[in-house]
């Protein structure tokens, strides 16, 4: 297999990259054959998945915005994947040139890529660490410089939650993380569950198994289990529902417009809570 120019040193591309199968659904180009097998295995029994990720991104493209309406510059992107097009530093930065984010993610893949990708980005961060490990994340020399936690921050775990399995204790982060934040904070979440698909559970469940063979078990919550992540925030309108559900109206992207009419795209949930 050649190795193209772009892929960092000692990176294994022969096994597939979560960060790099969700490039791959969003059209990307940051993705090697074994991570199209994959996605291609998945999308056998989930056919929507590309849609399923465009919702996601749309939604996260709105609450980002949400955040600079509520005078919120400052993001940390957690499990942020390869940078794409529309991405939260663009998005942020777009509507306030003060906004400074900082990604996170474990993939040696997705950190390499951020780099490069913000290389000479005064505003923007990238730590190599692990969401089963906030204090990774919290002692991090790129968040004490870009991020002053005694203002409010907005915390982005989009679409990585379902990757942590229950012996993980996903709770215990997301808390951890959210101690750490000052009032008036946001937590920004989307999470796959097998509520909203448009297919039978039996069915949607063969992509479950495609992850695990992968080696990254994709964990499918219900919305109660989902609607826990945000203890000790206040939701916001209109709580936790579908991503096209979740102040879609009056959107200024039209890319954020495109998927409701897919029934795939109000697959899982996604939500925005504010800290007390």
């Amino acid at each position: 297999m050649e190795r193209p120019a772009w892929a960092p040193p000692g990176i294994d591309i022969s096994v597939p990259s979560v960060s790099r199968i969700y490039d791959y659904y969003l059209g990307g180009s940051h993705n090697f054959e074994v991570d199209r097998q994959a996605a291609r295995r998945a999308m056998e029994f989930l056919p929507g998945l590309p849609k399923i990720m465009q919702a996601n991104r749309a939604f996260m493209r709105r609450a980002v915005r949400y955040a600079v309406s509520q005078g919120i510059t400052q993001f940390l992107d957690v499990g942020s994947g390869i940078p794409t097009f529309g991405n939260v530093h663009e998005i942020a930065q777009s509507a306030s040139p003060e906004a400074r984010v900082v990604y996170v993610d474990h993939d040696p893949v997705a950190v390499a890529h951020s780099r490069a990708v913000l290389n000479g980005d005064e505003r923007t961060g990238v730590v190599a660490a692990d969401l089963r490990k906030p204090r990774e994340i919290l002692d991090a020399p790129e968040v004490a410089k870009l991020l002053d936690l005694e203002r409010p921050v907005a915390v982005l775990l989009v679409a990585v939650l379902h990757f942590l399995e229950d012996a993980d204790d996903p709770y215990a982060a997301v808390a951890e993380l959210s101690d750490a934040l000052a009032p008036g904070s946001l937590l920004v979440l989307t999470h796959a569950s097998y509520e909203g698909i448009p297919l039978p559970q039996e069915v949607a469940g063969g992509v479950v198994d495609v992850y695990r063979d992968i080696r990254n078990p994709l964990v499918m919550r219900s919305r109660e289990e989902i609607v826990r992540f945000f203890d000790g925030f206040e939701l916001v309108d209109p709580g936790v529902v579908s991503m096209p559900m979740w102040q879609a109206e009056g959107s200024e992207d039209p890319a954020d417009g495109e998927a409701p009419e897919d029934p795939y795209a109000f697959s899982g949930y996604s939500g925005v809570g504010r800290k007390a």
